[in-house]
């Protein structure tokens, strides 16, 4: 089944971040990015760029209504994320305990929608 793991982290601890850390934590993903292939789990992943150039699209009496910004003011921000294929929640959990800008913010852990066309 697939997970999305998305990645939640305070913009304002990265910034504070040296070069050396934040190189430090690419590396450690590189490592586990690796690891999820060589199991089969990875699917996909991709580190965001900030929220300050996010645009947020809303739809009132059937038009665009286009705004700069995220789609909310929170404390933390979605950073990025990884696909992964696991065989159930546990495992999805298990996997992302052990990404490494989580421990920066969290790790939301949603399965799927599994197309109904390819399940009967």
């Amino acid at each position: 089944m697939k997970y999305l793991c998305l990645i939640y982290v305070d913009e304002k601890k990265l910034t504070q971040m040296s070069a050396d850390e934040m190189e430090a934590v690419a590396r450690e993903c590189a490592v586990h990015t690796e690891a999820l292939s060589a199991a089969g789990c990875y699917i996909a992943g991709e580190r965001l760029e900030s929220v300050d150039v996010a645009t947020t699209v809303r739809h009132a009496n059937g038009k665009p209504i286009i705004t700069d910004g995220p789609f909310a003011e929170t404390r933390e921000q979605l950073a990025g994320f990884y696909l992964i294929d696991a065989p159930d929640l546990d495992e999805a959990i298990r996997i992302a305990e052990h990404i490494p800008p989580g421990r920066l913010g969290c790790i939301e852990v949603r399965p799927v929608m599994a197309d109904k066309e390819s399940t009967s």
